[in-house]
């Protein structure tokens, strides 16, 4: 027999641009294993960069809408955001009291483009009659300064607001990070009497519409799942992260995070395994391709879709190896296996994500320049001039390698290499689409190879 999915409700406007709003909450919501539900409170005519027209919808239809929902499948959590006026604030928080179910609220006031989104008289109705229900409030920075009535410079202020706002009625406070200044964003949660802090590193992107209520909607379906408010949170952060780095570069304004990226990622995961393990043949099989094995061995990675640590990328776990046959694998495919290449790639996709396969081989300027005869970009760095602060950093020597590669020609090359070293090995490393096409190239250049001899 099934076992029962948990089932979130979004209490939320409608965004037309699809980045914000309920769309990006159902959106979060399936990602995460929730069966998601709506009651939408207002539709809006808005895009990445304007919000053009709101008309909202009458109380007692969004009532409907929750009555609904909560009398046929039952409601494990729920979240609200946009609840433009104090009559539609009102008929949420009669609902959310008749059925009692855990509640994130985010505050939403004020659209990413500066439009109002909570109507003045609201705010008070908002405090009076929503945060009480609230088992989790995030407000940003802005919205807890008008909550608290506080001013937030410092995380110790934030901290404050947070204890300030939790007087209100809400079992605990996120104060969002992200509108404050430094390279680190960090989230405060005030829950049962103690702190806790929630760091990453700050973002240089534009795709953040949606931000708010995908985070909201993460802790949402934590919720809905049945975890503690401190792991809910904790998910939801590092959720809403990765879908801001790979957040859509669409639109003329701030684009829409990505909440499908962690699908995504996943579910590339086979198709990679199965690429790699066919690349791998592909060489078994060719047995001219032995002498492009360097001395410590030949690789071949892929990395998944939105891939961002080591732990993302497979290879083939134990290297290839040269034998008087040809080439041979000392095991199969798999994921974390090959800390070198995937530096690599790691690097790479962040500047250019269809280079997601690296192969490398021995270094030889015969075999640069057949590599440069296919119009391929070439690029290296001189490892005797790596800084000395990241020579001290164990892992940075590749990433900084990279960034010197694509600096020395303006793109991400297909192609890097540096001529070694102290006790480091002279290498190529080519990049590509997939792990076949990359061995395929290297059976041609095999091949261009043997003819010119």
């Amino acid at each position: 027999m099934k076992s029962r999915i948990p089932v979130a409700i979004t209490i939320a406007g409608s965004d037309s641009g699809g980045g914000a709003g309920i769309q990006a909450d159902l959106k979060t919501f399936a990602v995460l294993g929730v069966h998601g539900t709506t009651a939408i409170t207002s539709v809006t005519a808005q895009n990445t960069y304007s919000v053009r027209a709101v008309q909202d919808l009458k109380p007692e239809i969004v009532s409907e809408q929750i009555r609904a929902v909560a009398e046929d499948f039952g409601i494990d959590a729920g979240k609200t955001g946009m609840l433009h006026t104090e009559e539609i604030l009102k008929a949420v928080a009669s609902e959310v009291s008749r059925y009692s179910f855990p509640l994130v609220v985010d505050p939403v006031m004020v659209a990413k483009s500066g439009a109002p989104l909570l109507k003045p008289k609201a705010i008070n109705a908002l405090k009076k009659h929503l945060l009480p229900l609230a088992t989790v409030v995030t407000p940003n920075k802005f919205e807890a300064e008008m909550l608290s009535g506080t001013k937030i410079k410092s995380l110790g202020e934030a901290e404050a607001a947070a204890e300030k706002i939790s007087k209100m009625g809400p079992e605990a406070v996120v104060v969002k990070g992200g509108h404050m200044e430094g390279v680190e964003v960090t989230d405060i949660l005030y829950y049962k009497g103690r702190f806790w802090k929630f760091t990453s590193f700050r973002l240089d992107t534009k795709t953040t519409h949606g931000t708010g209520c995908s985070f909201s909607a993460a802790i949402a379906a934590g919720l809905a799942q049945k975890l503690e408010v401190p792991e809910a949170v904790k998910n939801a952060k590092n959720f809403v992260t990765l879908s801001i780095r790979f957040g859509l570069n669409i639109g003329k304004g701030y684009g829409p995070v990505n909440p499908m990226a962690y699908l995504y990622r996943e579910a590339s995961k086979y198709q990679v395994l199965l690429n790699l393990e066919e690349a791998k043949n592909l060489l078994e099989r060719r047995p001219e391709v032995a002498e492009f094995v360097p001395e410590v061995g030949m690789n071949v990675a892929m990395a998944a879709m939105y891939a961002e640590s080591v732990d993302d990328v497979a290879a083939i776990d134990g290297r290839i190896v040269r034998t008087l046959s040809g080439v041979r694998a000392t095991g199969n495919s798999r994921f974390g296996c090959s800390r070198h290449l995937a530096k690599y790639l790691v690097e790479v996709v962040r500047h250019d994500e269809n280079k997601r396969a690296a192969i490398n081989l021995r270094f030889s300027e015969e075999t640069l320049k057949i590599l440069e005869k296919r119009d391929l970009i070439i690029s290296f760095y001189d490892r005797a001039k790596e800084p000395e602060e990241i020579k001290r950093v164990e892992g940075m020597t590749v990433p900084w390698g990279v960034r010197e590669a694509i600096k020395n020609v303006g793109r991400v090359p297909d192609v890097i290499y540096h001529r070694g070293d102290v006790g480091k090995e002279p290498m190529i490393v080519i990049f590509g689409r997939d792990a076949v096409s990359l061995a395929n190239l290297l059976i041609e250049i095999a091949g261009e190879k043997k003819d010119d001899v």
